[in-house]
């Protein structure tokens, strides 16, 4: 039992959890088809895009760091070549012979001898850069064993200083820094390495990198890079939205279609164009609305045939009748025979009533409502209502029976009602209300149904056949709309009709 348990609050937490995942795509995605496949799309594209600027963002960095060390290490041997030659010369001759390599027009390298090392501005946070400065300083350090100390570090152009009287590198003859420092199109990094010679003898070299900008090697997100990402981006989903757009456009044209001839209205004929299954589609379409169309035109010729055709028997039968010697079974026969044609009756006027081929237009609810209600007034009857200045769009003459139908229902069982039309979150809401005894909660879902009428009913009208409310609700069913009974707590019953936000008129 304990086992069994655990199972099902298991089986539970599983429902539940995916009922919460239901509600939140839900949330995020949009309700149309073509707003769900356009952010699907959008997400794959994006999400492709992330992984392969990741996957080349790191190959791009591996690739700048191996270049770096290979660059780094034969600058590295190149300076300690240069510091190995300055060593070797005599140090009174040491300042001539480098004075002479500035006149020349300079070298690689940018020498200079101080008395004290120079303090250098270091760039920092540079993966790149200290992996040259970790790969020169093992490289010298492996070609110059016998040289003590050593001090390697990049730093920018600007304010950097050459010499230990303060002088700076920009302030030096370009003939000697020309292969040194360099600012166009950017300021590009200067390696500084500084040798300690001997006692008050400091070496200082400053050279570039064989690729200057090799900081920008490892990073992916470089103006021109991030424009391009940018550029293939847009490109890719405005193609996306526009295969989607032309994919889904069929779809919304089947929409309207159908919703137009489930509202009896006119419906447009469906291009056969665009994709094999949406051609399939329409043409399925069509067909089965011909089939429809054939269909109810067979059952309001069937049952006008009928209606017509059993009149003449039901009268003959009644002339029989009245030969009768029998008054209580000639009665009896009456009865019967006054039933039978008023089902015959009511069934040709519930096809009639419900069967109405008129086009929609806008109907403004307080004359509309209003000329229902002075009728009734001019019958003798109390009915309270309300102006509301709403308009609805809907099928005239089919909306005066729905309503007329209520308000009969409500006068005949209640002797007075009160009809009321209000706004709700976009919905067209009307409200007829009885003063009579009401409905047993049981019985409220039987109304609907054809010749069922309850015992209050059939007392206080006589001559209905029970097919009123069912015919309100079928053409309120044709607006796309509800029509709900309930009992009103004050008394009485109450009839609402909620008409779809779609049919709400502009206010």
């Amino acid at each position: 039992m304990y086992f069994r348990r655990k199972s099902v609050v298991r089986q539970c937490h599983k429902v539940n959890k995916r009922a919460m995942y239901h509600r939140f795509f839900a949330f995020i995605l949009p309700s149309s088809l073509l707003g769900r496949l356009s952010v699907v799309m959008v997400a794959g594209v994006l999400l492709t895009q992330l992984a392969g600027n990741f996957i080349w963002a790191a190959q791009l960095r591996a690739e700048s760091q191996v270049e770096v060390k290979t660059a780094a290490q034969h600058l590295a041997h190149s300076a300690a070549a240069a510091v190995r030659f300055v060593l070797s010369l005599p140090q009174n001759y040491r300042p001539l012979i480098i004075q002479q390599f500035r006149e020349m027009g300079g070298t690689r390298f940018f020498i200079n001898i101080n008395s004290t090392p120079i303090v250098i501005p270091e760039i920092k946070n540079q993966p790149l850069a200290d992996i040259a400065v970790n790969q020169i300083s093992t490289t010298m350090k492996a070609d110059l064993p016998a040289v003590g100390q050593f001090q390697t570090a990049f730093a920018w152009p600007e304010n950097l200083v050459a010499a230990d009287d303060g002088t700076l590198m920009s302030d030096m003859p370009e003939s000697w820094v020309r292969h040194i420092i360099l600012t166009t199109p950017n300021p590009a990094p200067i390696l500084v390495i500084q040798v300690r010679m001997d006692a008050g003898h400091w070496l200082y070299l400053a050279a570039l990198m064989p690729n200057p900008y090799f900081l920008e090697g490892g990073n992916p997100l470089t103006q021109g890079r991030i424009l391009l990402q940018v550029l293939s981006l847009a490109a890719v989903l405005l193609l996306s939205i526009m295969v989607v757009r032309w994919t889904t456009r069929p779809l919304a044209a089947l929409s309207e279609a159908a919703e137009s001839f489930g509202n009896g209205g006119t419906m447009p004929v469906l291009p056969e164009t665009g994709s094999k299954e949406f051609i399939n589609t329409a043409r399925a379409f069509s067909a089965m609305r011909e089939r429809i169309q054939r269909y109810i035109e067979d059952r309001e010729r069937l049952f006008v045939s009928i209606s017509h055709d059993l009149r003449t028997p039901i009268m003959r039968l009644k002339l029989r009748a009245e030969l009768l010697d029998d008054d209580a079974l000639r009665t009896e026969f009456h009865d019967d025979l006054d039933d039978l044609d008023m089902m015959v009756k009511g069934a040709l006027q519930c096809v009639k009533d419900s069967d109405i081929h008129e086009n929609p237009t806008e109907i403004a609810l307080d004359p509309f409502i209003g000329r229902l209600v002075r009728g009734a007034e001019l019958a003798g009857h109390a009915v309270i209502f309300k102006e509301s200045g709403l308009t609805l769009i809907a099928k005239p003459l089919a909306l005066k029976r729905a309503i007329g139908n209520l308000l009969d229902n409500a006068l005949h069982y209640g002797k007075k009602a009160d009809i009321s039309v209000r706004k709700n979150a976009g919905q067209i809401e009307i409200d007829i209300r009885d003063y009579g005894p009401g409905v047993p909660p049981e019985d409220l879902g039987k109304l609907f149904d054809p010749y069922v009428r309850l015992e209050h009913g059939k007392y206080q009208n006589s001559n209905g056949m029970g097919l009123g409310l069912g015919i309100a609700q079928g053409i309120v069913h044709a607006h796309g709309g509800q029509l709900l009974l309930e009992n009103y707590p004050a008394g009485g019953l109450l009839a609402r009709i909620i008409f779809p936000a779609e049919t709400a008129g502009p206010t």
